[in-house]
Parts: C-alpha cells; structure tokens; sequence
C-alpha cells in the first residue's frame, strides 16, 4: 500500500471518528403515571421533587405539555413509534402494539440503525421490552419483561378490601426495607448509573424507566415519613359540584367506582399520602441517576429528555386512575436540556420555561433532528426544537390527546382546552383562569368563536380501533370441582365487557351462569374445539358442566376479574 493511500486512510477514519464523537448522546427517562405533583409544576403544594427540579432548573421545562393518550399502551406507542393513536389505531391499554404494528420501527432502533448503542432499563413500552428494538436491556431483553425484582408484601391487599372489579394494584403501603431491599426502580436507577459512568464506543440511545408512581403505591417506610397523615392535603383540584355543567359523557367518566371506593373506606389521605411517597421515592431514584451523569465522562455530551406517559386523578372531576380528557389526565411533566454541540442546537439549551401546547408525540422527531438524523416517514408530531431554540416563538399547534376510542379527544391550547366525545358531547375551559377546568363554557355564545376554532383544528379520519387477538387475551384461573363440591355464587358489580370461551376437552360441555344466592342458569353448550363470546360482569363465576338439567355434573368453573379474558376449559 502506497504512503499516500496510508495517510487517505488514516484522515477518513479520522473524519468517520470524529463524526461518531459529535453525535450526542441521549438519555430518556420515563416516570409513570406522574401528573403535575411536581415542585416546579405546583401542583400539589407538599409534592418532594428537589432531582426534578432541578432538572428543569438546567434545560427548558414544558409546563403545557400532554400525552398523546391518557392510558400507558397509546402513550408510550406514539412516543416510540411517533404514530399518533388516530393513525395507529391504538387507543388502548389491551391492545397489543406488535399486532397491531408488526413491523414498524421504534426509536431505539432508529438510533442503532445510525450508529448508536441502544439500552434500556425498567418500564419503557406497555410490559414489554420488544428485544429486537435493542442491543441491551436491563432485566434481560430475551425475558420481555421489563421489570427487575420488586418487593411486595405478602398478603395483599393491605389497604383496601378488594372488590371483584378491582384493579389489584391499587393498593398501598410503607414497607420496613431499604431502597435496595426493595429493588425495583433502585436497580433499575443502579443499572442506568453504571452505563453513565462509562466511557463507550459509540454514542448511546439510554432509557430509563422508572415505574413509580404507578400503582400499587409500595416503597420504603422513609418516603412516607416526610409526609405526616394528619398534615395531608387534599388535591387542590377537587370540587364536589365539578361534574354538573358536564355532558352525560364528561358525567359517565366523572363519579368512577374506585374514588367512591376510596371515600367509603376513609383512605383518601392515606393514598394521598402515598401518592406523595411514590413521587418522593421515584424523585431520589432519579437523583441517582442525574448524579451518575453529572459526575461521569457523558455530562458534556448528553441530551436529558424527562417525560410521563400521563397524569393521575386523586378525586379530581370525581376521579381515580386516569383514563379521562381533562387536564388531570392529559397534564405530564417535560423537561428537555440540550448540551451545547449537538448538531440540531449547537447552542443548546438555556434554563427556561416554555407555556406553548406541545405534545408526547414530538419527542421522537425532535430527538432526530437534535441528533442530525433525517427525519421518519413516520412522525406525525412536530419538532420542538423551534422551542428549544426560543421558547416563545411562534407555534400554531394544539396538543391532540386521544380516549379511548375513535372520535373522542382533547385539544389543549395555550389558554384553552377543548374536548369532544364520540357522542357529541363537548367541553371548553379557560385553563389561564380555570386552571382545575371547574366551569364548562362550550354552552356559552360568549366563547363560541373559540369553540369553532378548535374544532376546525381536530382530526377528520380516525383509525378503527383494532382489537387485540384473543390468543394475547388474559386466561382466567380454573378452578376444578372434586365431587359434591360446591360451586360459590356470583358477586357481579361494575360494567360489562367480553369473556370468551374455549372448549379444550374432546366433549361438547354445558356453561352455568352462578347467580348471587347460589343458582345456576344455563346459558349454552359449547362444542369440542370451539369458542364463544359472552358479555359478563366482574365477580361473576362461570360453572362448566357436562350435561343441561338439574343433574348436570359440575367439572370447574370461572370466577371472573376486571377485564375481557379468556376462560379455557382444559383437557
């Protein structure tokens, strides 16, 4: 080889080397189920947070910023697909993203395709990992669950008698352990903080999911201590009368079981208090983090990207859970600090807050042009990084957030919001002067230019919901019946959904519905090999038997949860 071609060689990988350097790197931190309980946020005055506030204190903290759905599944689809739900088709937690997008690519793999090591640690997709998306993860990727050993109480639920329809996750305690006793998001935070503290070869796509404050509401007995029971305060949002401007939708998704629940057995300020510890407890293990950062070889090159998949009602509208329009469950902490020299900010980012309505859906467009990568065919959501650049530049976007099904959305803009219902029904708030949204002003002609704005402004087209197979349903427990044992009755409460079926034996067998005083009624016969849909309600039990009649002889039975599942009668 010639000295000419050496030195040609050497300069191109010099060139290529020093391209690879210039790539920032990107970390990407999860907090599920965190609403605005957030100092820098002010959404509940004794909320701890000093790791995420001062996170925000160092980049651009988005105070109007909201998920692209209030439901984990959609959420975190749109931020690692850049779909939003109204073209995916996701619009639900039981919906399966792999089956319903089969091959569409996710962000981690979009950055190893351009050069960068991907992991990952905790919960980033909806309970699973998607290992092909990533070189390395944290449990294990093959496993495809994301979730590292967590310690649990034995007995369950400790807080609150469970009803059929219950979620069993809602519950809560103090437990008597150290953070690393307890596991969980500690290990998921160790994991992360060791591959900061590296040197690597390339640049690298991070994720850390840090899975509280979901529920169950379980962290060590020092994240409650700072928050005395009887010192508690309720969520400031609450009003008793929130729901009597509302239309019948706004009103069916107000007074949910799970808030009266909570009233009826005096633990409102317990879980609040809970709520606050979770938050506490998820803060410190992002401290972790941000301290592996800071004292490592990346802090230089690294772009932070803070974000919830959604908010939390703690009573407001009426409300537990999420799964609502309002801003409760729309509302989610952003924060994005950019160092200086990354190729689509050279300047980076300086402390700031920025008021404009953005959405969950543009983080992924703006992670690639912050990164000097082309952009995907894929997302839908604008870039930020007008906004990182001058938060109060121009930006005549809304926030677009999807329920649960087809039609039936929020637009938040920077002083109103609006929110429409598959069946018509509408909402309006003045968030500048009605922050909690207390009063409805869509019946008011006063503001009916604005209505009209806004709805010109909603999507036309709306992907159908696509159901999830029933082969990734949930399968009940079944329960087998030795001789003259006695079948218990049902205690059915709640909403109705589906149950299915399936009959493994070599025989047609008889399907019992067990009512409340211990009766049977017979609703079917299944044959060998088939499978039957039937609306049910939680704590129903579902008796097989062979045969029709009063002598019909009982093999098992069903006992029915909070949600469509399957019922395999085995061999």
């Amino acid at each position: 080889m010639s000295r000419a071609l050496i030195i040609l060689c050497v300069l191109c990988a010099a060139v290529v080397n020093s391209t690879a350097a210039a790539k920032p790197n990107i970390l990407f931190i999860a907090i599920d189920d965190l609403n605005d309980w957030v100092g820098c946020l002010g959404g509940h005055p004794q909320a701890r947070t000093p790791n995420l506030d001062r996170l925000a204190a160092s980049g651009i903290l988005f105070n109007n910023a909201h998920c692209a759905a209030p439901s984990c599944n959609p959420s975190r689809t749109a931020i690692f697909t850049g779909l939003s739900p109204h073209r995916s088709g996701i619009y639900r937690n039981n919906q399966k993203m792999r089956e319903v997008l089969p091959t569409t690519e996710i962000l981690p793999k979009t950055f190893s395709r351009a050069g960068y090591w991907s992991g990952g640690s905790g919960k980033m997709l909806h309970y699973f990992i998607d290992a092909r998306s990533w070189d390395e993860y944290f449990p294990k990727k093959e496993t495809e669950s994301p979730f590292p050993r967590t310690l649990y109480p034995k007995q369950r639920p400790v807080s609150l008698p469970r009803e059929p329809w219950q979620y069993l996750e809602t519950d809560w305690a103090a437990l008597d352990a150290t953070d690393e006793e307890f596991g969980g998001d500690f290990l998921v935070a160790q994991w992360v903080s060791e591959k900061l503290a590296k040197k690597h070869d390339k640049p690298f796509f991070l994720a850390c999911g840090i899975y509280r404050p979901h529920e169950p509401w379980f962290v060590p007995k020092k994240y409650f201590e700072p928050f005395p029971l009887d010192k508690i305060q309720l969520p400031p949002g609450y009003k008793a009368d929130d729901l009597d401007d509302l239309p019948p939708e706004g009103k069916r998704r107000g007074p949910n079981r799970y808030f009266a629940h909570i009233r009826k057995h005096k633990q409102w300020k317990p879980a609040v208090q809970a709520y606050l510890a979770s938050i506490y407890f998820a803060d410190t293990m992002l401290g972790h983090v941000l301290d592996a950062l800071e004292k490592g070889p990346n802090a230089d090159n690294t772009i932070v990207v803070l974000w919830s998949d959604h908010g939390w009602h703690l009573g407001e509208k009426q409300h537990w859970q999420k799964y609502t329009a309002w801003r409760a469950s729309t509302r989610v902490p952003l924060i994005v600090r950019v160092p200086k020299g990354a190729p689509g900010l050279p300047a980076g980012t300086r402390p700031a807050i920025c008021a404009r309505p953005v959405s969950l859906l543009s983080l992924a467009p703006t992670l690639l042009q912050l990164s000097g990568l082309p952009p995907h065919k894929n997302h839908h959501g604008p870039s930020l990084v007008p906004l990182l650049k001058n938060p109060r530049a121009d930006w005549p976007h809304v926030a677009l957030t999807h329920l649960d099904q087809p039609g039936s959305f929020a637009l938040s803009g920077e002083r109103f919001r609006y929110i429409h219902y598959a069946g018509g029904g509408e909402e309006l708030y003045d968030i500048k002067n009605d922050p909690y949204e207390w009063r409805n002003l869509a019946g008011d002609k006063e503001h009916l230019a604005t209505l009209k704005r806004l709805r010109a402004l909603a999507p036309t087209k709306f992907a159908k919901a696509v159901p999830p197979s029933i082969s990734s349903w949930p399968a009940l427990k079944w329960h087998p019946l030795a001789a003259n044992a006695k079948t218990p009755p049902s205690k059915p409460a709640g909403g109705t959904f589906e149950l299915v079926f399936i009959n493994r034996t070599a025989k047609p067998v008889d399907i019992f519905w067990m009512n409340p005083t211990g009766g049977r009624k017979h609703y079917f016969t299944l044959a060998p090999g088939k499978q039957h849909r039937q609306s049910t309600r939680p704590g129903a039990i579902w008796q097989i038997a062979e045969g029709k009649g009063t002598t019909a002889k009982p093999l098992g039975y069903f006992k029915v949860g909070d949600r469509a599942a399957k019922a395999v009668v085995p061999k």
